[in-house]
Formats: C-alpha cells, sequence, structure tokens
C-alpha cells in the first residue's frame, strides 16, 4: 500500500514541481530583467510578480510533498516517477498555459524523460542513508560543477552563442541545485553524527550560496528563454548531477549487471542528445527597415 501511495505522492509531486516552473515563468517575464548587480532589487521584483509568487509557492508545497514520498517509497522508483513527469511539462505548456512547443522541443522533452527514467530504474537502491562521504572527494565534486555552473552563467561572455543565453542558464540553475541538494545530503550525515552542531559546518554556507544563486540563474533564464527548454534542462541537469553525486561522493553503488550499466550509459547519452534538441532552432534574422 506504501509503495503505490508514494507512486501517487510522486506523480502529484511531478505535475506540481511543473506547474511551478511554469507559473514562474510567466511571472519572470512579468517582472523587470533580473540582474546580479541589483540582487535585491531584482529579488523584489521577481517576488513582486503574482504569479512567480504563486510558483514559488506550489514548489514549495511539491518539495513537501516529494520528502513525503521518499518517505513511503524507494527513492529510485520516486525519481523514476519524477522524471518521467518531463513529458508532462509540454502538454501543459501547450494545452494550459498556451505556450508553443515545436516538434524538435517535443522529442527534446521525450528523451529527457526516458533518459531520467532508466537513470532512476537503473540506480540501485543503496543500503542505509549512504551520507557519509570523503571531504577530498566532496570538495573535488563541488567544486568542479560550481565551476561548470558559473561557465554555463557568464556563457555569452565567453564566447557561447547569445540566443542559448537561456537554456545555458537553465542548465546552470539545474547543477546549482543538485549541488545544494548533495551538500544538504552531507549535511544529513553531520547532524547524524554531530547533533544540532553539525549544522555549523561550510556546506551550509555551500547550501545557501548555491540555493541563491540558482534562484537568480533560473529566474534570468526563465526570462531569457523559451519555457519548455529551459525548464526541462533545469530538471534533467539537476538529476544528473544528485546521481553522479551520489554515485562519487557518496559511494552508491552503480548498475550491479554488465545489462544495467549499458542502460545508465545510454540513459546518459539520451539527456545528451535531448539537450542538443530541446534549444528552439535559431530565427534568421528580420530584416531592418532602412
Amino acid at each position: 500500500m506504501s509503495l503505490y501511495l508514494g507512486i501517487g505522492l510522486a506523480l502529484v509531486c511531478a505535475i506540481a514541481t511543473n506547474l511551478a516552473f511554469l507559473y514562474k515563468y510567466r511571472g519572470a517575464n512579468a517582472a523587470p530583467a533580473v540582474t546580479i548587480r541589483h540582487p535585491l532589487r531584482s529579488g523584489a521584483d521577481l517576488f513582486g510578480s503574482k504569479w512567480f509568487a504563486i510558483g514559488m509557492a506550489v514548489a514549495v508545497g511539491a518539495w513537501l510533498v516529494h520528502v513525503a514520498a521518499m518517505a513511503v517509497a524507494p527513492i529510485s522508483l520516486v525519481q523514476a516517477v519524477l522524471s518521467g513527469g518531463v513529458v508532462m511539462l509540454g502538454v501543459m505548456a501547450e494545452r494550459v498555459f498556451g505556450y508553443s512547443v515545436g516538434t524538435r522541443q517535443w522529442w527534446g522533452v521525450g528523451l529527457t524523460a526516458l533518459g531520467l527514467v532508466l537513470l532512476g530504474v537503473a540506480q540501485p537502491d543503496p543500503e542505509g542513508a549512504h551520507s557519509s562521504f570523503s571531504i577530498g572527494a566532496m570538495v573535488a565534486f563541488e567544486g568542479a560543477m560550481v565551476a561548470v555552473g558559473l561557465l554555463l552563467v557568464m556563457g555569452p561572455r565567453v564566447g557561447a552563442p547569445g540566443h542559448h543565453q537561456g537554456v545555458m542558464l537553465g542548465a546552470a540553475s539545474g547543477i546549482l541545485f543538485g549541488v545544494s541538494d548533495i551538500a544538504i545530503k552531507a549535511l544529513t550525515g553531520l547532524i547524524g553524527s554531530e547533533g544540532v552542531l553539525g549544522i555549523l559546518s561550510p556546506w551550509t554556507l555551500l547550501v545557501v550560496v548555491a540555493s541563491v544563486a540558482a534562484f537568480y540563474a533560473s529566474a534570468r533564464g526563465l526570462q531569457t528563454g523559451e519555457a519548455v527548454p529551459v525548464i526541462a534542462l533545469t530538471t534533467a541537469a539537476a538529476t544528473v548531477t544528485v546521481i553522479a553525486g551520489g554515485i562519487l561522493v557518496f559511494g552508491d553503488p552503480l548498475a550491479g549487471s554488465p545489462f544495467g550499466l549499458v542502460v545508465q550509459c545510454t540513459a546518459f547519452i539520451l539527456v545528451c542528445v535531448a539537450a542538443w534538441l530541446t534549444p528552439a532552432p535559431i530565427r534568421a534574422a528580420e530584416p531592418q527597415p532602412a
């Protein structure tokens, strides 16, 4: 019974998460442009937008449902259901919010969902909480992911095509959300062994900094990109980062059979192909009047 309850809660979470992103997309585009030079003013502008505030409230609710789902069902099953929920994104964007979703984007969303579901299904459940970690592995992984996230944020400034800024910021926010989740996982282990004092850790600062950076990168990505590509890549980047961190930092097991390893490799390839497909094709510049 608890298994079916967990699946049901994961489905509710998937719907709510996509709904929250779409509300935030609408709200972010009704607010002034986010700028890192004025973070407090940008944050106030975003929350001053009714739809963005609603989206954040729905996102908090989705997170609580996510926690409840993981409490009653295996995490791999919950992650597979949540990942499959990416397919709902295109339907909700087109049918509920009236956003245009092209054929290429549908392929991208479908491959993203398939790849993430395969990752979730092929990932075996670890025995125990697996909150112990190597400091060296933690520093190396989190540092590398933060560097990749910052590189994506800087995108156009380091020579990347400007028309891909939205999806690059979406991917950056997903990676940074993943960095925060990995640090939270580390904190749960420290609190379990040291009590409340475990929260007085450098990882707490990393959680705060990464979450804030991800918040602004996501908001700006929603302002400069199209809804479906940005949201899909945010979800994919966060999921891949967390799964990779679980394996490299916390020693979560890889698939125990050659077939499982092939499935995992195929899943990563599908996600990469989807990341290439999902951005909308470049539109020809309209001629300027003489």
